[in-house]
């Protein structure tokens, strides 16, 4: 077998190149480094059936790297919320454009199976919890289009071209490798780091909003199982589907809080159905909510380089999210 991994540098990319590895599948990873990092699979790349080829997909791609392929899991993009807003072409550019160059070498390589790394922020405010795959499509902001955008293209080019493909539709996912940078990241890289330097965790509103956190082993474990089904054209939510509030978070890892303002744009809860990934599949979330964030704790040291976000440098950094959304 043979797989390749685009954004495999990534923080989910590089856990599945692990786990690929782990079942003796021959592994190329593209990542042009923009957001991943080498040390994520240095030790990967120490096995010799892991090489690492350092490629933008918003540019063309060489069909030599997907010669042979088996299975390609298309994990490469641009994420974060306010960047997204600032320039929508470049997100439009990695996102939706690199897909079709990924969908375009796949299908002239002829590969088995593609597995793409869909996002649930394409509900937007949703209407029904948890939220079923059939939801209406709501996108807030640039990212969360492009993602779906790229989604429907992997749903065309599967159709008329007969690549086998599967789209998963993550919710919150978190662990180690998570991103430590960005325009205001994720709130676990943001936390992490106000907790190693003992500074409060900035909470967004009251706190009590609900996200749908799912540990990022979990999460490779249904790219997995995705490559080895039978299913194609089709779409699967992937979240815990338990979700737990910002407060229940901070409670986990110890230490004040400060209030800031509520964001334009972004659900009280998000909450995956995962009831057609369970019963298709065969898949289920393993690691519970304590478990993953002590093990988050335990690793804590890979935020020690991370950004140190206060209530006036989010202000700062989320104004254009403010000026266009609200």
């Amino acid at each position: 077998m043979k797989a390749l991994v685009t954004g495999g540098a990534g923080f989910i990319g590089s856990h599945l190149v692990d786990r690929l590895l782990a079942e003796n599948i021959t592994v190329v990873v593209i990542d042009n480094l923009e957001t991943g990092r080498v040390e994520n699979i240095s030790h990967a790349l120490a096995n010799s059936r892991c090489t690492l080829h350092t490629t933008d997909i918003s540019q063309p791609l060489s069909e030599d790297l997907f010669q042979n392929v088996d299975w390609v899991f298309h994990l490469a993009g641009l994420a974060d919320i306010v960047p997204s807003i600032e320039s929508p072409y470049r997100y439009h550019e990695v996102n939706t454009h690199g897909t079709v160059n990924v969908l375009e070498a796949a299908r002239k390589s002829k590969v088995k199976r593609l597995v793409y790394a869909a996002s649930s922020s394409c509900y937007g405010i949703p209407d029904v919890y948890p939220t079923p795959e059939t939801a209406p499509i709501r996108t807030e902001y640039p990212y969360a289009h492009t993602k779906y955008a790229a989604e429907t293209y992997v749903m065309h080019w599967s159709k008329v071209y007969k690549i086998p493909s599967i789209a998963l539709r993550l919710f919150n996912v978190y662990g180690p490798r998570s991103r430590t940078g960005g325009t205001y990241g994720a709130v676990f890289g943001v936390f992490m780091a106000q907790k190693l330097a003992g500074r409060p965790f900035t909470v967004v509103g009251d706190g009590e909003q609900m996200r749908d956190f799912v540990y990022v082993s979990d999460v490779v474990e249904a790219f997995l199982a995705a490559a080895r089904s039978n299913i194609t054209q089709d779409i699967f939510n992937i979240g815990y589907g338990t979700p737990q509030t910002i407060n229940t978070l901070v409670n986990l890892l110890g230490g004040e809080k400060i209030h800031i303002q509520d964001r334009p744009g972004e659900p009280k809860c998000t909450h995956a159905d995962i009831s057609k990934a369970r019963a298709q599949l065969a898949w289920r979330p393993t690691i519970d909510f304590k478990t993953g964030v002590a093990e988050m704790l335990h690793h804590i040291n890979m935020w020690k380089e991370a950004p140190i976000w206060d209530e006036t440098s989010i202000a700062k950094a989320t104004k254009a999210w403010f000026t266009q959304l609200a």
